[in-house]
């Protein structure tokens, strides 16, 4: 599958992206990640007793887990509606089906290649829907600050709801270790600042000079495409339906969640609330650097079931398991059709002489 996706990206994204050298980057990458997932498994699974956890996952509950696998393939398609409003606001024309396909393309890479799935859905939607790349990643940028303010808004809910319980479960383990590994890299980010600030008064003194550099004048261009792109958000003419499908959007999300909690019957007693707190937690796992939230999300969430109520860790591990792979499993197979779809469209309008064009008067 990572050869497939390599390929994939060196025909839909390369040719948007500066010609630099990637190769060597990217395997680097790929493996520094892998083993940090690979770490995390380890951690996660190193203490359970294999015969109690496949015994688990097999009493699951086949019909609630299908619906969760459906609610998330359902917010796949709402996350790709609410980004090609924001993509309609900047003066662009985007099918339905496109947008679907590069989100779909998005996830999937995410196994394969850490947090590049944003940048490869703006370069599958820049080739196949012959909208600018620099204006894509504003709209992507843009979305994400929605998504973020969601997920504090989520959190910040049942912090309020249950402190005694979610609260000091979020301080203890979370804030707190991430305030202590900062503490550790004071020093680090001193030296960070100051080589900013000396960059930029070197592009104070230099500017004339800058200004005249091809490279500059591309980095130049980038930026204001993406400004482009994150204005887009504030002069879109349905600024209530893009509210509604940022709703429905975590809404699906929690209903993921809750799905998986009544496929699970040592965590069928808990409440809605309990689902909203494991959402949130799950985010966090999926926000990790790692190949898919692999490893990350098994680790925040048997430590959250563990930690706040009591269960063992074989237990956790299984409801991790089953809420992790299954959403997996849609998003590798709803991306492999993306992919194959988004290729055959193109081999074969490419057969007829033309390119691919969505009909300008269409927005469906």
């Amino acid at each position: 599958m990572l050869g497939c996706l390599i390929r994939f990206w060196q025909r839909y994204l390369f040719n948007f992206a500066p010609k630099i050298d990637r190769s060597l980057k990217k395997i680097a990458s790929y493996f520094l990640f892998l083993g940090i997932a690979a770490l995390l498994l380890y951690f996660s699974f190193r203490e359970i007793q294999w015969s109690d956890f496949w015994v688990d996952v097999k009493n699951a509950e086949v019909t609630w887990i299908v619906l969760s696998m459906g609610c998330g393939v359902a917010a796949f398609w709402v996350r790709s509606m609410r980004w090609r409003m924001l993509i309609q606001g900047a003066g662009y024309r985007v099918k339905k089906g496109d947008a679907f396909d590069a989100v779909n393309i998005a996830y999937l890479t995410n196994f394969a290649l850490p947090r590049a799935g944003e940048v490869a859905r703006c370069g599958v939607l820049a080739k196949t829907a012959h909208v600018p790349f620099d204006a894509l990643l504003g709209t992507v940028a843009l979305e994400r600050v929605f998504d973020v303010v969601c997920l504090a808004v989520c959190t910040g809910l049942v912090i309020a709801l249950k402190w005694s319980i979610f609260g000091v479960f979020m301080e203890e383990q979370i804030w707190m270790p991430f305030v202590h590994t900062m503490n550790n890299k004071t020093v680090y980010f001193v030296v960070f600042l100051l080589i900013l600030l000396l960059l930029f008064a070197l592009a104070y003194l230099y500017w004339g000079r800058l200004q005249k550099m091809v490279l500059f004048k591309k980095l130049n261009n980038l930026t204001a495409g993406i400004i482009r792109g994150i204005k887009s958000g504030f002069v879109m003419k349905r600024k209530g339906a893009f509210a509604g499908y940022t709703l429905a959007l975590w809404f699906l999300y929690w209903s993921t969640s809750w799905c998986t909690i009544l496929a699970f019957q040592a965590v069928a007693s808990l409440s809605p609330l309990d689902a909203l707190f494991l959402m949130v937690v799950g985010s966090l796992g999926w926000l990790v650097p790692v190949q898919g939230g692999i490893g990350a999300f098994h680790f925040v969430v048997s430590l959250a079931l563990t930690s706040v109520y009591a269960l063992g860790q074989t237990q956790s591990m299984a409801f991790a398991t089953i809420s992790h792979e299954s959403q997996a499993v849609a998003m590798i197979l709803f991306g492999l059709y993306s992919m194959a779809r988004v290729g055959w469209v193109t081999k074969k309008t490419a057969k007829k002489g033309v390119g691919y064009f969505p009909d300008a008067s269409s927005t469906k």
